[in-house]
């Protein structure tokens, strides 16, 4: 109690006398002592106590005021509502506008016993601790977001549409009137929002408008919030820029620390960052998780923060601000808008990890379109095409694609969404694919619908890097506007494929053909009726060569060729993954083929694959990566919908451990994957040999269980 309040301060003293006078006809309260909590830059907060009883008290501060500010009224009647709906604040008991009483107007309500963390590092809490506090606040942000307005009877509480619009007006008029000096960086950031308001501002609901850590009241033991605090900014609108606001900490800079709650977030083990928090309340609210035009909101967010603190600085040379360090509030104002600026133009980012890397401008809104269109067409689908392989799993027309994936796939190419992954072709860097492979993992048929599933992708890769005019003639093109499938056979069931010299399927040269006899398995995609040409890794008997990696060659075989045979699907856990053509066990007796099919020419095998099997790579783990976070959305939601023991799954240490434990492979595959990726796109496939080796282990972890390899590992 004595860390959180202290002696009414001198600039704040009111008739307590009178005060009781008024609480006993009011709520016959009895003898009270009076005290302030140390917090609060605004409206001054005290803690009335009785014999009996606990309250508290807010009031407007005295003297003269900014314009529009301290409305405690609208205080009063938000909690009141909210309190009458269900949702966690302190009951509102009473509110006075007769300032005879205390000098000022006030309200009062219940006190609620907890814990309130000042300090946005929660300092000697474990990591699991802290993930729960802060994944606690977002769910009940996004709860306060889910409610309706109408049935909080709050009609005509805020202005509603043109909200951003109105925050960026009132907050550079709140700004201007308490100004002591100009500074550029605060004009310069008005215009600049001013000039890039959101497009669509026209979302209303609740909002909070200091939704803050230290404005909760946590349960004594749980991570469970029992009050939401400090309504006076409350107002309806779009609530994208309360959790921009709740986020700000994690963008402060370290240089700027007045206060621990004001403090940096960056590097402390266990708060959850910034990707995670918006997943989390996006997920609550059941929306997509890509928020639009978050660079206005941070920025925005900043800009009211500064002019927050303009205003108690302002405060502090009129002689009633509350804070006892408002002085220093004056040296912020600048450096919080610089900061503004930078989030607003890019050039800053939270600590989500992946932003290390950073698509393209195209590549941000190619991505931004494929989340779209599997969230428009894609994933309302799977219903409908888990009950055609269901349907069809012991016949043979599992082999072929359902209707519906063939009209999406009309849709997408009409959307221009197609072949993605061929930089030649969409112009996208490897990085940018990358993140679009993460999107599309996260359902198994997605990748077709764009035509960018493989093998065909690494297929394509290989036609288009190596192939002769005539190769690409007759099997790119059909193959890139997807009139046909591909497969590619490379794993061998006689040897050690991990080890790709000892690929021992022949080649052997015959006046103007190739005769090819071998074994191949796990070819994947061979099962599908429109899968019409592989392509076969096979070593060249007529060449004597003295290193291993120029005896093998690549050659393309139409899949109709006498002497090629299906023999069987091989399945993984009983399943033979016919929805992506299956990874067939394919032999090859005396298969006679043109000359003119072999790729490149003889011994080039080895070239070809290392130019395939990069990209191929990088595809492979972003498609996992995406499925890897698909099933932990789904452990997320088992865990905070199922309950133990009197608590949420996740609220227990043991869950929470586990989940904190995904999420952390999961960085560290993407990171990994996406590193890759940029040391593709900039140095080339020969220089980033040491990325994709390991790449090459995270593949086979993730591909099959280690078995099937379409890439030949």
């Amino acid at each position: 109690m004595d860390e959180l309040t202290t002696p009414v301060r001198q600039q704040h003293k009111f008739d307590v006398g009178r005060l009781q006078e008024y609480l006993s006809a009011k709520l016959n309260a009895d003898t009270l002592t009076v005290r302030q909590y140390s917090a609060g830059q605004s409206n001054p907060t005290f803690l009335i106590q009785t014999p009996s009883q606990s309250y508290v008290l807010r009031k407007k501060p005295p003297g003269e005021l900014l314009p529009g500010a301290h409305k405690v009224d609208r205080e009063y009647r938000v909690q009141k509502a909210l309190f009458l709906a269900g949702f966690p604040v302190p009951q509102p008991l009473l509110h006075c506008t007769d300032v005879e009483v205390i000098g000022t107007e006030f309200y009062l309500m219940e006190h609620v016993k907890g814990r309130i963390f000042r300090d946005l590092r929660l300092p000697g809490m474990s990591p699991v601790e802290r993930t729960a506090v802060y994944v606690a606040a977002v769910e009940v942000l996004a709860k306060l977001h889910s409610l309706d307005l109408a049935l909080l009877n709050l009609e005509g509480y805020g202005r509603g549409p043109g909200y951003c619009k109105r925050q960026v007006s009132t907050w550079t008029k709140q700004y201007t009137s308490a100004a002591h000096r100009d500074i550029p960086a605060m004009n310069e950031l008005s215009d600049w929002l001013m000039k890039n308001l959101p497009a669509n501002d026209v979302e209303v609901t609740l909002v909070h408008g200091d939704f803050r850590l230290d404005n909760l009241i946590f349960h004594p033991r749980e991570a469970r919030v029992m009050a939401v605090l400090d309504w006076e900014l409350s107002t309806t609108g779009q609530p994208l820029a309360d959790m921009s606001y709740f986020l700000m900490p994690h963008y402060w800079p370290r240089s700027l620390s007045l206060t621990s709650k004001l403090g940096s977030l960056k590097g402390i083990e266990g708060i959850p960052t910034v990707g995670d928090l918006i997943f989390i309340y996006c997920r609550c609210r059941g929306i997509p998780s890509a928020l639009p035009q978050l660079n206005f909101y941070q920025a925005l967010s900043f800009f009211k923060m500064a002019g927050i603190a303009q205003g108690v600085y302002a405060r502090h040379l009129l002689g009633n601000a509350s804070a006892p360090n408002a002085a220093q509030f004056s040296q912020c104002v600048e450096p919080l808008a610089k900061v503004a600026l930078q989030l607003a133009q890019g050039s800053l980012t939270g600590p989500t990890g992946d932003r290390l890397f950073l698509q393209t401008a195209g590549g941000q809104a190619v991505l931004q379109q494929v989340k779209d269109f599997m969230r428009q067409y894609v994933l309302p689908a799977q219903e409908e095409v888990a009950e055609y392989y269901s349907k069809h799993a012991q016949s043979s027309q599992r082999w072929h694609t359902p209707q519906i994936i063939e009209d999406l796939k009309v849709k997408a190419r009409e959307a221009g969404l197609w072949n993605l992954f061929l930089p030649a072709v969409s112009g996208l860097s490897q990085l940018d694919y990358a993140y679009i492979a993460e999107e599309t993992g996260r359902c198994l048929f997605a990748p077709e619908v764009f035509n960018c599933q493989a093998p065909d992708t690494g297929n394509m890769e290989v036609l288009n890097m190596f192939g002769s005019d005539e190769q690409k003639r007759k099997w790119l093109e059909p193959l890139l506007r997807g009139e046909i499938h591909s497969c590619f056979c490379m794993t061998e069931p006689d040897v050690a494929s991990s080890d790709a010299t000892n690929m021992e399927c022949t080649l052997q040269r015959d006046e103007d053909n190739y005769v090819i006899n071998g074994k191949k398995w796990w070819s994947s995609g061979a099962g599908s009726p429109r899968c019409k040409v592989a392509i076969v890794m096979c070593r060249s008997r007529s060449q004597d060569v003295s290193s291993r990696h120029d005896r093998h060659s690549m050659i393309l075989v139409p899949m109709d060729t006498p002497g090629m045979k299906l023999v069987r699907p091989l399945t993984v856990f009983g399943q033979d993954d016919a929805i992506h053509g299956g990874h067939f066990e394919v032999h090859f007796e005396n298969v006679r083929v043109p000359a003119a099919n072999i790729i490149l020419g003889e011994g080039r095998g080895f070239e070809i694959a290392q130019g395939r099997l990069g990209p191929g790579r990088l595809h492979h783990c972003m498609r996992a990566v995406g499925l890897a976070e698909l099933a932990l959305e789904l452990l997320c939601q088992r865990a905070a919908s199922r309950s133990t023991f009197g608590k949420k799954l996740y609220q227990h240490e043991v869950v929470a451990h586990w989940i904190a434990e995904c999420r952390l492979m999961i960085e560290q595959t993407r990171l990994l994957t996406l590193h890759a990726a940029h040391a593709l796109d900039t140095a080339g496939s020969k220089a980033a040999r040491k990325q994709n080796t390991w790449l090459c282990f995270a593949a086979l972890d993730c591909h099959d269980q280690g078995g099937s390899s379409q890439d030949g590992l």
